[in-house]
């Protein structure tokens, strides 16, 4: 692929999807670094060729560039790509702002709200880096092993400024890869960071063997709740029933490539949220959302009932059972 502008792309986060975006990038011709925490991850891709603790058996771009040092992998970036926990978000923030350049684009990947005050990503960077600089987020149904096979996949950018959304498509877009822009950037955040938690729902029904009727429950009505606390957050509705939004959830629901949906998997066979989390060994960030989403719904006093179970389930207050019961045992209303 022929690439005429001259782009500095940094990716922030060598973990599986930060890898599989950094090497999309650098397929399509860009220039990448790829930073992460652990060094000794990065020494290997760079002389393997390959991220063997993420993404065994994917051929990574040659072109690419690992750096360990965060202030050397930013110096020169005309965008920052995050792909990091989104717990760590802010903190990764900081140091853009310290050490890299203010003409620096900067855009997420991560899925999730900012922990405690449950602020939307966009707000964390305004309030760091100011309005003026472009940011997008992107999102959508991608398990980061089909994304480095290149397989079929399509995802929504949305950004502060039409032009960098559409900036953004043409750094990630290509034969095997289809972005599509969107001007609602949180409803874009909204449906990325709330589907984990009716994964892990979905994980607890299965873990349950309570068939395939209640895991589309699970869903459709997971979706009517985001929907419902959407509204109260200025949410596009068509936003949370395209790709970010229901699409998104369907996948981490319904495929065990989902960390979160087989974290639920073990709390429904009977393990604790500790031992679970233990046997997924990578982040799963729907714990921290689901007690972001409870938060939320108790202070705009919005109607979640399967966030309310699932917090209550992980918190050990009561059993995947007791909780199916619950939600099963309420008042009858209309749909």
């Amino acid at each position: 692929m022929s690439v005429t502008v001259e782009r500095q792309v940094a990716v922030l986060g060598a973990g599986s999807f930060g890898t599989a975006l950094a090497n999309l990038i650098a397929s399509n011709g860009y220039r990448v670094t790829l930073w992460g925490r652990d060094a000794d991850t990065l020494r290997s891709i760079s002389s393997t060729g390959e991220n063997q603790r993420y993404l065994p058996g994917v051929a990574l771009s040659d072109s690419m560039r690992c750096r360990a040092d965060l202030q050397d992998a930013l110096g020169d970036a005309s965008d920052i790509l995050v792909a990091i926990p989104s717990q760590h978000f802010n903190n990764i923030i900081e140091k853009i702002e310290a050490y890299a350049p203010s003409s620096s684009a900067v855009l997420w990947a991560c899925k999730g709200l900012e922990p405690k005050t449950g602020r939307f990503l966009s707000e964390v960077v305004e309030q760091r880096l100011g309005s003026n600089r472009d940011y997008a987020v992107i999102s959508g149904p991608t398990f980061a092993q089909e994304l480095a096979a290149h397989l079929p996949t399509a995802i929504v950018v949305a950004a502060n400024r039409a032009g960098y959304a559409a900036s953004v498509t043409e750094l990630l877009h290509n034969d095997r890869f289809r972005a599509y822009a969107s001007n609602d950037i949180r409803g874009v955040q909204l449906g990325g960071a709330f589907k984990n938690i009716y994964a892990i729902a979905a994980g607890i029904s299965d873990g349950l063997e309570f068939g395939a009727n209640a895991r589309v429950a699970v869903i459709t009505r997971g979706l009517a709740e985001l929907m419902r606390l959407g509204e109260c957050l200025g949410v596009q509705s068509e936003t949370l029933m395209g790709l970010s939004g229901v699409g998104d959830l369907i996948l981490t629901c319904t495929d065990n490539q989902s960390r979160n949906r087989r974290f639920g998997l073990a709390l429904g066979e009977g393990k604790s949220a500790a031992d679970a989390l233990h046997s997924i060994g990578q982040s799963v960030e729907g714990v921290v959302a689901t007690e972001i989403a409870w938060q939320l719904a108790k202070k705009h006093d919005v109607s979640m009932p399967i966030v309310e179970q699932v917090h209550r389930v992980i918190s050990g207050r009561v059993t995947p059972k007791d909780a199916v019961g619950a939600l099963l045992g309420r008042s009858s209303t209309a749909e």
